[in-house]
């Protein structure tokens, strides 16, 4: 009777990593992952997180972390492994090292967005958008619950802007700390076919004033983000610059009516 080794965490991130050096136990992970299609998008999710960040930071991502900051990561790791730390667990000690990354570093976009606001929504959005059965915290049939609960959280009155007009049905929320270690939060939307949006939503804790609308892409997720009185907006989708500013016009005109 064979007895096949169940695939574990470990297995499937030694895999993603290029750490399986055995043909027959890579074979194992590989056959697993076709029949979990889920767990294999999954991946490819972290792979994609992997990817914006190596863009965002540049050279800064090999420069040695700090040693209490290092050593509070691995703990994380060896406890957890990257699904519990992308779900939240790790996400503020993630934070901390992109924001550590970051700080100070001639980055090609001098804009200073990109490190409050832009990585963090791209990397949230990475993280969430293809998760099945728990893509948000609160779904849409508690949306007033929802807005409640972040308002309370963010410390000023948050709005979910309806994205009907532009094709996209709200999914549902979740709070998420900021990379300063503040609250944020993070709406979802989805059209008929499945494409999802999400709006990244945070507090600017320091005077900065409004900003129109500006665009990036990262690894083709486009992102509009923006500053209106208090909060900063990100919004981001894999569709077309023109496809993504129709939705963000139409959050504009929703949080402005």
């Amino acid at each position: 009777m064979t007895t096949t080794t169940p695939v574990t965490e470990r297995d499937l991130h030694a895999y993603m990593d290029g750490q399986i050096e055995d043909s027959v136990h890579r074979a194992t992970v590989e056959k697993y992952l076709a029949a979990n299609p889920e767990e294999a998008e999954r991946l490819r999710a972290y792979a994609r997180i992997e990817e914006v960040l190596r863009n965002g930071v540049g050279a800064i991502a090999a420069e040695p972390v700090p040693g209490k900051l290092s050593a509070a990561v691995l703990r994380s790791r060896r406890r957890s492994y990257w699904p519990k730390v992308a779900a939240g667990i790790g996400w503020v000690a993630l934070g901390a090292v992109i924001g550590w990354s970051i700080r100070g570093a001639n980055l090609p976009q001098a804009d200073p967005l990109h490190q409050a606001l832009v990585m963090p929504a791209l990397v949230a959005h990475a993280v969430y958008t293809p998760e099945v059965r728990h893509p948000v915290e609160v779904s849409a049939q508690e949306e007033k619950h929802l807005a409640a609960w972040l308002t309370k959280r963010l410390g000023a009155k948050v709005t979910i802007p309806p994205l009907q007009e532009a094709g996209f049905a709200l999914v549902g929320g979740r709070l998420l700390p900021a990379n300063d270690g503040s609250p944020a939060a993070q709406f979802m939307y989805e059209d008929d076919s499945g494409k999802r949006l999400t709006l990244y939503v945070r507090r600017m804790q320091h005077g900065d004033s409004q900003v129109a609308f500006r665009y990036d892409v990262r690894e083709g997720v486009g992102v509009f983000y923006w500053i209106d009185t208090s909060f900063a907006y990100a919004l981001s989708g894999e569709l077309t610059r023109d496809q993504l500013l129709v939705a963000a016009r139409v959050a504009y005109r929703a949080l402005n009516p």
